[in-house]
């Protein structure tokens, strides 16, 4: 396994809420495997500190995350691809993050900027949501070529229903006034208010037994896991990420141009 780049998280603890910062500003906090390694280490930090009983995760800059790191983990050599199974590194796959816990202590995702991709799925399976009004987030694997089938079945768990439907289908961007209609965020806050409207929240959380809470945050995560490990099943066979489709829209991702007629191949 790599070294973890601490770096790349910042850690602070504060009442007992861990404050889990993104911190790769230059990149709109973008996933790239170093940081999806990085955030593994800081959860389970947090998940064995006693001392900590709820955590925020949250971005540094002008974003939470414009989701995975394109041109490191989508443009990986054809043979990297065909090994790993995926656009994910060894030890770096972001459905990893909040399954694999010893405590189950609830998470707060605290967004704003844009939330796209990877960092989408990644919202979707903390407990909780805080998003600053006028968010964007997209559901970008649609139109990468790699299917929205994982970030379908997280809406509909969520209650989104038809608005699930649309945006994992079209691919098209939504806002944070969207997702709390729909169902998908608990809290809608101000601009510059997402932090101190999620500590609101944890604290919230904080007041109650742990034990008691975390056992509400197991069976929820449990469900979620298994309803993820069914949509991988169905769809693993496909082996989207070796298209010629999904080839050519990262590489008009990385040169900033409209992708070539898409050819279903």
């Amino acid at each position: 396994m790599p070294d973890v780049d601490s770096t790349l998280v910042n850690y602070k603890l504060e009442d007992g809420i861990a404050i889990l910062q993104l911190n790769r500003p230059e990149k709109l906090n973008a996933f790239s495997d170093d940081l999806v390694r990085a955030l593994m280490a800081a959860l389970r930090r947090f998940d064995t500190d006693p001392k900590a009983h709820v955590a925020i995760i949250c971005g540094n800059g002008r974003a939470f995350s414009s989701g995975a790191d394109v041109v490191q983990r989508q443009l990986r050599p054809r043979e990297e691809l065909e090994r790993l199974g995926g656009p994910q590194g060894e030890g770096a796959r972001g459905g990893d993050l909040l399954t694999r816990c010893v405590n189950w202590k609830p998470v707060v995702a605290a967004v704003h900027g844009y939330v796209m991709g990877m960092a989408l799925a990644v919202m979707l399976d903390c407990d909780l949501v805080v998003a600053e009004e006028g968010t964007q987030m997209q559901v970008t694997e649609t139109s990468r070529g790699i299917g929205g089938a994982t970030h379908w079945t997280l809406l509909a768990h969520s209650g989104a229903a038809a608005f699930g439907n649309e945006v994992a289908l079209t691919g098209r961007f939504f806002t944070a006034e969207e997702a709390f209609k729909a169902n998908i965020i608990n809290r809608l806050a101000p601009k510059g208010q997402v932090m101190p409207i999620a500590m609101e929240l944890a604290r919230a959380v904080a007041a109650n037994p742990p034990l008691s809470v975390r056992a509400t945050v197991r069976v929820r995560r449990g469900q979620l896991a298994q309803i993820n490990h069914e949509t991988t099943m169905l769809t693993v066979a496909d082996k989207l990420h070796l298209t010629e489709d999904f080839r050519e829209a990262a590489l008009a991702n990385r040169e900033k141009r409209k992708p070539r007629p898409f050819q279903g191949r």
